[in-house]
């Protein structure tokens, strides 16, 4: 062979080379990353080639599949969804999934590896193929009493039970239909161009997503933190709390909402029923901000990757904070911001007795056939304070649900503790509504619940308070578990 084609010869055998190098690499490699691009029209005639799987709640499918027709053959329906839209989130052909839909997408379409059998199963027999279902932890009842008591007012509700984990309910409003955007058609985009446009941000899951500043909700973080770090350890026992008392390094009082309740050097105890900032932003600031944030931390704070299995957005207790500021994030104020998710975590924790179980809302993953593909195991998430402290403060929220500022959460025969926040914000922001409650029955608390109302311009300022607009959500949301 002379020089030249030789030359050739090695030059085109590279070539050949890198050519099967070059498909390994995008057929092994590469095959998920590219399967899953949202362009590939694969993956979406796979998504709507068949009826998808249902999300389940309480027994029962809370979304179906209508046939319309082409390669996107099946268009994804949904019950009640409004209600369900922040568990569901959407299945939309010409907008893509969120939620539910989305992380579980695979196993829904029946694409999902472990229905192999079942795939295989169909076309010998020629039977339909469906996908798989998603059975859920929410409590029909639960939901339905957050959705409508939150009502047209902006807001999230959030309940736990706090010995598990599971999420019981989880609303967010103003909310929207997953149906009305599921097809391809003119009115779908009409749709869908209305809620991109609207300013009230319907498509926000607020339960999960948004954060806020949770008031003197997070009182019952501070009055664990003086207990854990032993700042004081009777909580009936007086405090060193003037009032009014001026924040560290200014010349700045920290007010009490109720300028007569009675707060100076009052206990842990009757400061909680009274929500007075005096003393828990003295106990934050004495505590000191390495002390405070492990606690919140403990709690779930500063966490960014609390998965339901949706990801919510990270709670924060600041870091590089001076002592006044401390104070501050001592009473739910100044950068501190929360979840509502994270809120009701905290709560179910210390009815937990200090156990702070992961939250979940998946309860286990089915194939068409009803075979159990995965079913999920309560995780203890951390132990945010001693039983010791869960159970003084337990206290301390039952007695401010009984002779303080949560009565709205009362409960005839059952234990109920509870909690108001109001939530101050920038200037011409209209202050939050928060309620935390838990109801207890028998071995323990079945259910905690967070609360947040986001009140617009028609609610008075003297009117927005957590006891008057948020605890009679949270009582109605624990009634519908406890009346099972």
């Amino acid at each position: 062979m002379n020089k030249p084609v030789r030359h050739i010869a090695i030059f085109s055998g590279i070539l050949v080379f890198a050519l099967l190098a070059q498909a390994t690499w995008v057929q092994f490699v590469r095959h998920d990353e590219l399967a899953g691009q949202e362009h590939n029209r694969r993956v979406k005639i796979a998504a709507f080639s068949v009826p998808r799987g249902n999300i389940i709640v309480g027994g029962q499918p809370i979304t179906g599949s209508a046939e319309t027709g082409g390669d996107l053959r099946y268009k994804r329906t949904f019950k009640d969804g409004a209600m369900y839209a922040p568990i569901t989130g959407f299945a939309s052909q010409g907008y893509g999934m969120t939620g539910l839909e989305s992380l579980n997408s695979k196993l829904l379409s029946g694409t999902d590896d472990r229905l192999f059998l079942q795939r295989t199963s169909d076309m010998l027999t020629g039977r339909k193929t469906r996908g798989g279902d998603v059975v859920t932890t929410i409590d029909p009842q639960a939901q339905k009493a957050a959705y409508e008591g939150l009502g047209k007012r902006k807001g999230a509700v959030v309940a736990l039970d706090p010995r598990t984990g599971k999420i019981l309910a989880l609303a967010s409003t103003p909310s929207y239909d997953p149906s009305v955007f599921a097809g391809l058609s003119a009115k779908d985009k009409a749709a869908w161009d209305a809620l991109e446009k609207d300013k009230d941000k319907p498509t926000l899951n607020r339960a999960l997503k948004e954060v806020y500043p949770p008031g003197s909700t997070f009182k019952i973080v501070t009055a664990s933190a003086a207990l854990e770090n032993g700042l004081y350890s009777d909580i009936n026992g007086k405090t060193d709390s003037p009032d009014p008392w001026t924040m560290p390094g200014t010349v700045t009082t920290l007010p009490n909402q109720n300028p007569t309740a009675p707060c100076k050097d009052a206990s842990l105890n009757v400061a909680m029923q009274h929500s007075c900032n005096n003393v828990y932003g003295k106990v934050a600031a004495d505590l000191g901000k390495d002390k405070m944030r492990q606690t919140a931390e403990k709690f779930g704070f500063n966490d960014a990757e609390v998965d339901t299995p949706v990801r919510a957005a990270k709670s924060t207790f600041p870091d590089g904070i001076n002592q006044s500021q401390t104070a501050l994030a001592g009473i739910g104020q100044g950068s501190l911001t929360a979840t509502p998710l994270q809120v009701a975590m905290a709560t179910a924790a210390i009815a937990n007795d200090g156990k702070l179980m992961k939250p979940y809302m998946v309860e286990e993953l089915r194939g068409p056939d009803l075979t159990v593909l995965e079913k999920h195991k309560p995780e203890q998430m951390s132990r945010a304070v001693s039983a010791d402290t869960a159970k003084k403060v337990q206290q301390m929220m039952e007695d401010t649900a009984t002779k303080g500022t949560g009565k709205a959460a009362l409960i005839d025969g059952v234990t109920v503790g509870g909690k108001t926040g109001t939530a101050e914000r920038g200037k011409g922001q209209k202050n939050l509504a928060w309620f935390i409650s838990y109801a207890k029955q028998g071995d323990g608390s079945p259910v905690a619940v967070a609360v947040v109302v986001d009140p617009d311009d028609s609610v008075p300022d003297d009117e927005i308070s957590g006891g008057k607009l948020a605890g009679p959500i949270a009582k109605k949301v624990m009634q519908a578990v406890l009346d099972k």
